[in-house]
């Protein structure tokens, strides 16, 4: 599993309170998460009134893929020119997880007969019991 995080940081020219920022912020936010399906929440600079950090997130199966969607949103987080971009950053991570070991995770079959609800528990189950019968 591939994560990507992407810092965006920024400066809102003529803000005069937090409410005018965050009407700033609130709306590049909103635009983000549509547009990129990312997640993206304000990590910094929530007391200023000038200055926000904005954090990304997106995760995928293949890193090429989550780096080019991040970059994406952050050249369009510039294009909207509603702040100056000051600093941008992208990392990618990748965690280990490989379809081959899933194969030892407790719930599969060759481990069922160790599971609470094995298939001969099953039909003794209240549901069960009204699904060969007709209503």
């Amino acid at each position: 599993m591939i994560v990507g995080a992407a810092a965006l940081e920024l400066h809102v020219h003529g803000s005069r309170s937090l409410k005018q920022k965050r009407g700033v912020v609130r709306s590049i936010v909103r635009r983000l998460r549509n547009r990129f399906n990312v997640s993206v929440a304000e990590v910094g600079g929530q007391d200023t009134w000038q200055h926000a950090v904005l954090g990304l997130s997106a995760a995928g199966a293949e890193a090429p893929i989550v780096r080019r969607v991040l970059e994406q949103a952050l050249a369009y987080a510039e294009d909207l020119h509603l702040a100056e971009i000051i600093f941008t950053d992208v990392e990618i991570l990748e965690l280990p997880w490989r379809e081959s070991e899933a194969e030892d995770l407790p719930w599969r079959e060759s481990e069922a007969e160790d599971l609470p609800w094995r298939e001969s528990e099953a039909e003794d189950l209240p549901w069960r019991e009204s699904e060969g019968e007709e209503r």
